[in-house]
């Protein structure tokens, strides 16, 4: 297949991931990662073995639907490999994916972790929970709404409200409590803050350990992180300090969010595509990609690693993705509406 000296010019940025003409030979797939190849190599080693099928990867931390709407038509990107339900739905709004109907993966994946139309697919979840202290908080079961209570005031850190984490959280909130009421929460939330949100999950752990708060908001699979970190020890002080607590476990379930996969509008290796794709959605390579970060797999059954069960025991709230992904507008309007960021005014 002949490449336009057009598109050339645009596969020759990442001339050390793919070879131009290497990218649409056979037996080959494109991934387009907003993982770190690290955290995927394993899962991609494995897939290879199986099939014979050769992974490159292009890594990119930002500007990835950009990147292939940039390539157009010529693109080389053949699945698309992303974390938040933001990444997945911005992907799709952009015109960059393409629906599929599968009955291997639609067996796989519950229905609530995939796209309506089949443009995207949640492969391992991560939940937004609670670090409590486990010097000073005494209980073990905690709500979301509880966060507004006044009895924590002073005592609740969490990072920028306007990170797609926190958004996440905050759209389910309104999905489940209309904006009205999720508005009261997030206002009694925000007079519950030690201070301004800054730094990111891992900091709202070191603030825990230093006595800055009692309560923080964060990712299940950065505790994980930080339990095995042996480049930098005193993260794993950071982790005992901190408790889990899973909000809602004894109602609706914790408020949860993906990695997932979708492919590629233009994929010109569209059948290694979708076995790759397949591949990600059974067992084996779900319990590759989960171990590897420190998330839940979503196929039912599917075991998480020893790290992430001594976190406890989480009943994943079954709001659909796409009702959350919905939502994420009117969290982002009522963070500023509130003055979230500004952090407790007394």
């Amino acid at each position: 297949m002949s490449v336009s000296r057009a598109a050339m010019g645009v596969l020759s940025l990442t001339a050390t991931l793919f070879a131009t003409t290497a990218a649409w030979a056979d037996g080959e797939v494109n991934i387009y990662s907003y993982r770190q190849p690290d955290l995927i190599k394993p899962l991609l080693d494995a897939f290879t073995k199986e099939t014979g099928i050769t992974t490159n990867v292009l890594f990119l931390d930002k500007g990835l639907v950009e990147r292939i709407q940039a390539e157009g038509a010529n693109s080389p990107a053949d699945v698309i490999l992303t974390v938040d339900i933001s990444r997945l739905t911005e992907a799709k709004d952009a015109g960059v994916t393409q629906p599929v109907v599968n009955e291997t993966i639609n067996k796989d994946i519950p229905a609530h972790f995939r796209d309506p139309d089949g443009n995207w697919f949640g492969l391992t979840t991560r939940g937004r929970v609670v670090y409590a202290s486990k010097e000073r908080v005494a209980q073990d079961d905690i709500t979301y709404e509880e966060l507004a209570d006044p009895k924590w005031k002073g005592k609740i850190c969490t990072r920028d409200g306007q990170h797609s984490y926190n958004i996440g959280l905050f759209a389910s909130m309104i999905a489940r409590h209309g904006e009205a009421e999720t508005e009261k929460w997030l206002t009694g939330l925000k007079n519950n803050l030690a201070k301004k949100p800054d730094g990111g999950d891992r900091d709202q752990a070191k603030a825990i350990l230093a006595g800055e708060c009692d309560l923080a908001l964060g990712n299940t699979y950065y505790v994980g992180l930080m339990m095995t970190n042996e480049k930098e020890p005193v993260q794993k002080d950071w982790a005992a300090a901190i408790k889990v607590l899973f909000p809602n476990a004894k109602d609706r379930g914790t408020h949860v969010n993906i990695s997932g996969m979708a492919l590629a509008k233009n994929s010109p290796n569209k059948d290694n595509a979708l076995k790759l794709m397949e591949f990600l959605s059974e067992g084996e390579a779900q319990k590759i990609y989960a171990e590897q970060v420190f998330e839940y797999p979503v196929l039912p059954g599917a075991e998480p690693s020893d790290v992430v069960k001594s976190f406890g025991t989480i009943k994943p709230d079954e709001l659909p993705l796409a009702d959350i992904a919905s939502n994420r507008k009117k969290a982002s309007e009522l963070v500023d509406k509130v003055g979230y960021n500004d952090g407790p005014q007394d």
